[in-house]
């Protein structure tokens, strides 16, 4: 491995000792300390009046965020004893409160979790779930024509079942060591003591003024007095600080067989809207919510130069797309004779896009809430090199869109017979946030999480102070060919094809880095991209995060402005790629673990305000 290998002896050695003198790992579900008494970290205090920091070395454990007060959470609950798992599920719970359009209690994610007591990788799937009603002609007229998908998004038809709390719940048993009881007491407090408005927040009420002036429930809560939020000024929330505080005492069965499950089903089937506006009503009923499991499917694994790459296996996409396109940069080394790290940042970039497009076209065809999703294939070491071998040429870009491959198990590089039909191109959504957690016994986690659109439905459960997700969007409307099967059509249960990619990656073993983002689709390729920056390009962890980014999806190639107005752009256009611009994409964490029982934590520089690293001791 070029950017670890040099290290590898002395890391394992490293490890071998700090193994030897670190605590002992607290056992999965085992209770914390008696002596600690009951937590009562606040979400925001001892961390409100610092800057934010998008990096930060140390030990002790660490957290990453796009937010401060969440970011100081977690750190908080590392400090008192806790663990990555509890850290997280608190950081999450705190997500809710200082970013409730990106995630909460009404939506759903994906954690990826190393557990070092027993060193492997797990996985808990909280992915909204459709109603038992839902059908493969849901989202279409009487005619067979697909409703207007802005329409659908702000209306009940749009809300999944919520898999977040039973998410929080199926974690904390598994890996934590504290009673999800003390894991939301920091959300209750943020919540009801409020948090300091930033651009980014206010930005973000602004642009759903509209929509949400449609639900009198959600204009009281977040356009308070009518008016939009101001910058500086504290946001409170009364009703979700309650809603916390029912799920504390309670438990998250409140959500799916109590009261609060009762008061969100009314929400969704018949959503209360302002005179003259009408919207679909939902679907989802008291069964479907009773129904509802987070599931621990084994995760995707893959390799790229020696490292083990774990991620989130269907109905994400995300471990299947970000193990491919991995797979197809070590093939275009293969076929050019030249090393990702060796090439100029033009020929760099040209392969990620065409890598990532490539692994899109495969993605949209194959992969979805199916019977037989081909995983090991589509993550084979042959399928990429026949696809590379199909597609890929180092002087210019293939046309788009990339017809898919066929994952059959049988693979030639010779004379490479021509691909299929394409597949549909994504839709994108950004509603979504994104964490990451380490502690001082080397439990890693990654956990992205969502209400799919930015302010998701739009509907606010009346009393809850939460805000519902539009996830069901996240399906196919209409099968875009007839002769081609789509995976992401809606059913009865079925869970949308999600973009979430929590990733961690191991070295002979032992973590070494773990890397996730928000942003619809372009998750994957914001993923892909920081890993390629850090294990390939030489970039320190931020640098790779802050690097200009770009997401080829299998049509017409986003970038930021930097790419697109500059030299980059200029010579990627000269190999025919399409650019189109935009402000920015993505807002990734990442931790590095150094072997020595220290991290790096990394966050945004500017994206979205700029992210929070914090670790517990900077020593």
């Amino acid at each position: 491995m070029r950017h670890l290998a040099s290290r590898t002896l002395i890391t394992l050695i490293v490890a071998t000792v700090a193994l030897v003198l670190a605590p002992a790992v607290p056992a999965s579900g085992a209770p914390r300390p008696a002596d600690q008494g009951e937590f009562r970290g606040g979400g925001h205090g001892g961390g409100s009046d610092l800057p934010k920091q998008p990096a930060m070395t140390g030990s002790g454990g660490a957290v990453a965020t796009v937010d401060r007060d969440a970011s100081q959470v977690g750190i908080d609950v590392l400090r008192a004893g806790g663990n990555a798992a509890d850290a997280a599920i608190a950081t999450a719970a705190a997500l809710g409160v200082t970013e409730p359009y990106s995630a909460g209690i009404g939506g759903g994610g994906f954690l990826v979790y190393y557990d070092a007591r027993r060193r492997a990788v797990f996985t808990v799937d909280g992915r909204e779930t459709a109603p038992a009603s839902f059908t493969e002609r849901t989202f279409l007229d009487s005619s067979g024509k697909p409703l207007v998908f802005a329409d659908v998004v702000s209306s009940g038809l749009s809300v999944g079942v919520p898999g977040t709390p039973a998410l929080w719940d199926k974690a904390a048993r598994q890996f934590g060591t504290w009673p999800l009881r003390d894991l939301l007491r920091p959300a209750e407090q943020l919540a009801a003591d409020g948090f300091v408005v930033d651009a980014t927040f206010a930005q973000q009420t602004k642009d759903n003024e509209t929509r949400f002036r449609k639900f009198p429930e959600t204009a009281r809560v977040f356009l308070p007095g009518g008016q939009l939020p101001v910058v500086g000024s504290t946001f409170r929330n009364p009703d979700l600080a309650a809603a916390y505080r029912t799920l504390r005492y309670r438990g998250v069965d409140e959500l799916y067989r109590g009261d609060m499950g009762h008061a969100l089903v009314q929400a969704a089937r018949t959503p209360a809207t302002a005179p003259g506006v009408t919207v679909y009503p939902g679907q989802i009923t008291s069964r479907d919510l009773r129904q509802y499991r987070a599931l621990t499917p084994a995760p995707t694994r893959s390799q790229y130069d020696g490292l083990d790459i774990y991620g989130m296996p269907t109905p994400s996409s995300g471990g299947i797309a970000v193990g491919e396109s991995l797979n197809l940069i070590e093939s275009y080394q293969g076929m050019t004779g030249q090393l990702l790290s060796a090439v100029d940042d033009v020929q760099y970039l040209h392969r990620f896009a065409e890598a990532t497009a490539t692994a899109f076209a495969d993605r949209n065809r194959w992969v979805g809430d199916v019977r037989r999703v081909p995983t090991r294939e589509l993550l084979s070491p042959g399928f990429a090199d026949e696809r590379a071998c199909q597609f890929f040429d180092p002087m210019k870009a293939a046309a788009r869109p990339i017809p898919f491959g066929e994952p059959d198990g049988r693979y030639s590089t010779a004379g490479c017979r021509p691909a299929v039909a394409p597949a549909p191109a994504d839709k994108e959504e950004h509603g979504t946030t994104n964490l990451t957690v380490t502690d001082r016994w080397g439990n890693v986690a990654e956990y992205t999480l969502t209400i799919e659109q930015t302010g998701g439905s739009g509907i606010t459960v009346p009393g809850y102070g939460f805000l519902l997700n539009n996830e069901m969007t996240d399906f196919n409307f209409q099968q875009a060919d007839p002769n081609v099967p789509d995976p992401n059509l809606p059913g009865p249960g079925k869970r949308p094809r999600s973009s979430m990619s929590p990733t961690i990656v191991l070295d002979c073993g032992r973590p070494v880095l773990a890397v996730g983002s928000p942003g619809g689709a372009t998750i994957i390729t914001t993923v892909t991209q920081v890993l390629l920056g850090h294990l390939d390009r030489d970039l320190s962890l931020v640098d790779a995060i802050a690097a200009p980014r770009l997401s080829s999806r299998n049509g017409t190639i986003q970038a930021e402005p930097v790419i697109v107005d500059g030299d980059l752009g200029k010579g990627l256009t000269a190999m025919g790629h399409q650019l189109a611009g935009t402000p920015e994409i993505g807002a990734a964490t990442a931790i590095r673990l150094l072997g020595d029982g220290r991290f790096v934590a990394a966050a945004e520089t500017s994206r979205r305000g700029g992210g929070s690293a914090m670790v517990v001791s900077q020593r």
